[in-house]
C-alpha cells in the first residue's frame, strides 16, 4: 500500500503489520470491526449473533452469524495472521449444526443479540428492513444452502486446496485476505477477496455449479443403468417360463432389449420408461420406402391381427423416421419405481407371445 504525497508528487510505502505486532486481537478488534461494517465482507450482511454457542450437546462457538440479502445464513469464522490448517472442517461442522435452524429459531438468536446491545429493537422488524419484505409471513430464511467466509491474513495451503474443492462441489464459500498497515498513529486494514477472485465470482460460481450438475447427472445416468440391469435380469427370467424369444438375451443398461424373429430388418423390442413401457414389431430394413411398404402390407390385416391379439395396437408408420413399428403400450408405469415391477413383468410376459401369434403368420404371408 503507498501514500502519495501530492506536492512532491511521490509514493510513500506504507509497512505492512501483522495484527500480532499491532497488538490486535480476534474477538476484541477484528470481529468487533466486521460486526460494525460487513462492507469488509465485500457484501451487506446482517449479523445476528456472535459467538454462537447455541449448538445440542457441543460447546463450540462459531465466531459470527450472519443473513444474506437471500434469507441464506453465513457462518463467519475470523483468524488474524494464520488461518490455521483447521477452520475449513471447522467452518463446515459449524453450518451443519446451523442447517436446521428454522426460521423462528433465527429470529430468537437474532433478538438475543439484539437485547445483548442494550437497545430496544425488534429483531423482526430489522429482518424485514433488511430483507425489504413487509410480512415476516413471506420472509424465508435457511431455506437454502448455508454459506462460510473464512478471514485470515494469510491462508495456508490446506485451507485454499480445500476451499476450492468446496466450490467446485457447489459448497458456498469465500476467503477474504485482511491485512493490517501503520500509517503513523492509525491503522489501515486492506480486506481482499481472494476465494473465489471478485472478477470472476459469478464465472467461478457457474463453472462450479455446472460441474456439479454434470456430476449429479452422471450418478444419476450410473443408478439408472443400474436399475435397468436388474430389471431386464428380472424380466428375462420370468420370460423363460412363457417363451423362448427371448431366450439369448443378456440384461443391459439400456431402456430396450430386442430380438430376432427370423426376418432380416425385423425384430421384437422391448423398451422401458419412467412414464411407460411398450413392446413392438419394429421395422427396420434398408430403405425407408421398403419399411413403410412393409408397414402398409400389415396394416391391411389390421383388423385380423387386432382381434387374434384381443385388443387395439399403435400403429405407428413414422413417416419422419426410417422406421416403423407396431407397438402395445402399458402406460403410468415406471420402471425406476421397484413398485412397478410386477405390473410390468406381467405386462410383458403375458402379452408378448400373444402378439407374436398374431402378427406372425401375416408376416409369413407377407414375407
Amino acid at each position: 500500500m503507498f501514500l502519495i504525497n501530492q506536492i512532491k508528487n511521490e509514493a510513500h510505502t506504507i509497512q505492512k503489520r501483522t495484527f500480532s505486532e499491532l497488538g490486535l486481537k480476534e474477538r476484541k478488534h477484528l470481529q468487533e470491526w466486521i460486526d460494525k461494517n460487513t462492507d469488509m465482507l465485500h457484501e451487506k450482511l446482517l449479523i445476528i449473533q456472535k459467538e454462537f454457542a447455541g449448538f445440542d450437546d457441543t460447546n463450540e462457538r462459531l465466531d459470527l452469524l450472519a443473513i444474506d440479502e437471500n434469507g441464506n445464513l453465513v457462518v463467519i469464522e475470523n483468524k488474524l495472521d494464520d488461518s490455521g490448517k483447521d477452520v475449513t472442517w471447522q467452518a463446515l461442522k459449524y453450518v451443519s449444526y446451523c442447517a436446521s435452524l428454522t426460521k423462528d429459531d433465527i429470529i430468537n438468536i437474532y433478538q438475543d443479540y439484539l437485547d445483548k446491545q442494550g437497545g430496544n429493537e425488534n429483531a423482526e422488524d430489522k429482518i424485514l428492513t433488511f430483507l425489504a419484505y413487509e410480512d415476516i409471513d413471506e420472509v424465508e430464511i435457511n431455506k437454502g444452502d448455508q454459506r462460510i467466509i473464512l478471514i485470515a491474513a494469510n491462508f495456508r495451503k490446506e485451507v485454499t486446496s480445500t476451499v476450492m474443492w468446496l466450490l467446485e462441489h457447489n459448497i458456498k464459500v469465500k476467503c477474504i485476505k485482511v491485512t493490517p498497515y501503520r500509517l503513523n498513529d492509525d491503522i489501515l486494514v486492506d480486506s481482499e477477496q481472494i476465494i473465489p477472485v471478485k472478477d470472476i465470482e459469478e464465472y467461478t460460481i457457474k463453472l462450479a455449479n455446472k460441474k456439479q450438475t454434470d456430476r449429479l447427472d452422471k450418478e444419476k445416468e450410473q443408478t439408472r443403468h443400474t436399475i435397468r440391469r436388474q430389471f431386464w435380469a428380472e424380466l428375462l427370467s420370468e420370460m423363460k417360463n412363457t417363451t423362448d424369444l427371448f431366450s439369448n438375451i443378456n440384461s443391459t443398461k439400456d431402456n430396450w432389449i430386442n430380438c430376432g424373429i427370423g426376418y432380416g430388418g425385423l425384430c421384437y423390442t422391448c423398451v422401458i420408461t419412467s412414464d411407460f413401457v411398450r413392446f413392438e414389431l419394429g421395422i427396420n430394413k434398408g430403405a425407408k420406402e421398403e419399411n413403410e411398404y412393409i408397414f402398409d402390407q400389415i396394416l391391411e390385416s389390421k383388423a385380423t391381427v387386432e382381434e387374434n391379439f384381443g385388443d387395439q395396437l399403435t400403429w405407428e408408420r413414422l413417416d419422419n423416421r426410417k422406421s416403423s413399428r407396431i407397438a402395445y403400450y402399458l402406460k403410468g408405469v415406471n420402471v425406476f419405481n421397484r413398485d412397478d415391477w410386477a405390473q410390468i413383468i406381467d405386462f410383458m410376459t403375458s402379452n408378448i407371445t400373444k402378439f407374436d401369434s398374431a402378427i406372425r403368420p401375416v408376416l409369413k404371408e407377407l414375407l
